[in-house]
C-alpha cells in the first residue's frame, strides 16, 4: 500500500537528533524530504519534547511531511509484531507503520530494529 514518491517513514529519534542540531540528521532529512512520511506515533514523541512556546517551530518541520494516521489493520499487525519480536508498543507500531505503506524505516534504533527482520530499515548515520 505505498503513497506514490514516499519511501521512508522517519523515526522519532532521526527528527529528534535533527532538532537538537546533528548535522547527519539535519542533511538526511533535508535530502530526502520529499520522500519522508510520520507516523502519528513520531509526530507525539516529537512533540513531547517541546515546551508551549517552542512546539510552533516543532510543528513547523513536522507539518512539511505527511502524517499517516494509526488504522485498526496497522494496530493489529503492531500487536502481532510485539507478540513475535518482543518489542516496546510503539517500535512495534513504527515497523507496522512501515510495513503497511511498503516503507523503510529510517532510525538510529540498531537495539531493536535488524534490516530484514519485519520491516526494511535504513540507518543513516551512527552518533
Amino acid at each position: 500500500m505505498g503513497h506514490g514518491r514516499l519511501k521512508y517513514l522517519l523515526d522519532s529519534v532521526i527528527l529528534i537528533d535533527h532538532f537538537n542540531g546533528i548535522a547527519s540528521a539535519t542533511t538526511f532529512v533535508s535530502d530526502h524530504a520529499a520522500a519522508c512520511a510520520l507516523s502519528v506515533i513520531t509526530r507525539a514523541e516529537v512533540l513531547t519534547g517541546f515546551s508551549k512556546e517552542s512546539e510552533p517551530l516543532a510543528l513547523a518541520v513536522l507539518n512539511a511531511f505527511p502524517t499517516l494516521p494509526l488504522t485498526t489493520e496497522i494496530a493489529d499487525s503492531a500487536a502481532r509484531l510485539r507478540r513475535i519480536q518482543r518489542w516496546k508498543l510503539p517500535d512495534a507500531i513504527q515497523a507496522a507503520f512501515a510495513k503497511h505503506h511498503d516503507l523503510t524505516l529510517v532510525t538510529r534504533n540498531t537495539r531493536d530494529f535488524q534490516d530484514g527482520d519485519e520491516v526494511a530499515v535504513l540507518v543513516p548515520y551512527r552518533l
